[in-house]
């Protein structure tokens, strides 16, 4: 396993880093996802990212017990707030309650004192930002959280959100974006303005929803078992993927996976890590051997050829509007 800081911040983090966003908790049984865990912790990844939304909060209780019996300090555990995690009013959004509320929920699943790293789930319009920072901020000097991090807001929140973060002396070090071959949205605008103020990319998805891992065929319906076929597991992300002529230009990568020694997935991976901006790429798995394949594009370089022959294939169905960058307009 290869490590790179998580953006200009001294917290180091393992290139590839395991996410249970659809499986701990409903994709997968427990006995599966803590064999998964036990997987990604002997490939050397210390780096685990999850959310309490994620299964209805379940999926860090699993995760809280996988690691348990972990040297703390040997792992970094990301978790993030915004989404609602119950029925009332304020079970949700970024105000300074729910914030509060949630951390000590997560931490009560995860087992942990103390996250490495707590994000905004997604940008909250419904709370003034000063509010959130703010409360972010009592996090973080309480010893809850070492560092704070975003996901998925567009440039000009990112800036605000680090201007304010410098005047309360917390770290605001990264966000969380979707990041793929397919889906650069990030690189017009917010990619320019992280690298300025050292925020560094943890991204999701970096195989299109497992559509880059080249299983899906165009013409022929999805294989058994698979996450088009579960609608509890995320089919409806992945459909907008399922095109014949997306399906059609992925079949393409496949002699150059084969030329650079590297199966589909690892390809997908280590693609998003050619971006000096991205400190990790988060990888789910439902068996342990998918970690297993999925760790080896850590340390992978992609030559120049490769990855133009890559954007010739994908570019015309790769998606670069960076208003895709998005946030509900009123809390869920």
């Amino acid at each position: 396993m290869e490590f790179r800081h998580l953006g200009r911040s001294g917290l180091l983090v393992s290139e590839i880093s395991y996410g249970n966003w659809i499986t701990h908790g409903s994709q997968v049984e427990e006995e599966a996802a803590t064999a998964c865990v036990r997987a990604a912790l002997d490939t050397g990844i210390t780096t685990f990212d999850t959310a309490d939304v994620y299964a209805g909060t379940k999926a860090e209780e699993v995760l809280g017990r996988a690691l348990k019996g972990e040297r703390r300090e040997g792992l970094e555990i990301f978790t993030k707030v915004y989404w609602p995690t119950g029925p009332g009013r304020n079970d949700r959004g970024l105000s300074r309650k729910h914030i509060m509320e949630s951390i000590n929920g997560s931490l009560r699943r995860l087992q942990t004192d103390y996250v490495d790293l707590y994000q905004a789930h997604r940008y909250d319009y419904s709370t003034p930002l000063e509010e959130t920072m703010e409360a972010f901020a009592d996090i973080v000097h309480s010893g809850k959280a070492h560092y704070i991090g975003v996901s998925e807001w567009k440039a000009s929140q990112i800036r605000q959100a680090h201007a304010l973060a410098r005047e309360l002396r917390i770290p605001l070090v990264s966000n969380q974006p979707q990041y793929s071959m397919l889906w650069r949205v990030i690189e017009a605008e917010v990619i320019p303005t992280s690298e300025e103020l050292g925020v560094g990319q943890i991204v999701w998805s970096p195989m299109a929803q497992g559509v880059l891992s080249g299983k899906y065929l165009p013409g022929q319906p999805p294989p058994a078992g698979s996450r088009a076929t579960d609608e509890k597991s995320g089919a409806g992300f992945i459909a907008s993927w399922l095109s014949d002529d997306v399906l059609t230009r992925v079949q393409r990568l496949k002699p150059l996976a084969e030329q650079a020694g590297l199966t589909m997935p690892q390809l997908a991976v280590a693609w998003v890590l050619q971006n000096p901006n991205v400190s990790s790429a988060i990888v789910g798995a439902s068996r342990p051997e998918q970690v297993h394949d999925n760790v080896k594009a850590a340390g992978v370089k992609l030559d120049a050829d490769l990855l133009k022959a890559i954007d010739e294939i994908v570019e015309p169905v790769t998606e670069r509007d960076p208003a895709k960058t998005e946030s509900p307009a009123q809390r869920p």
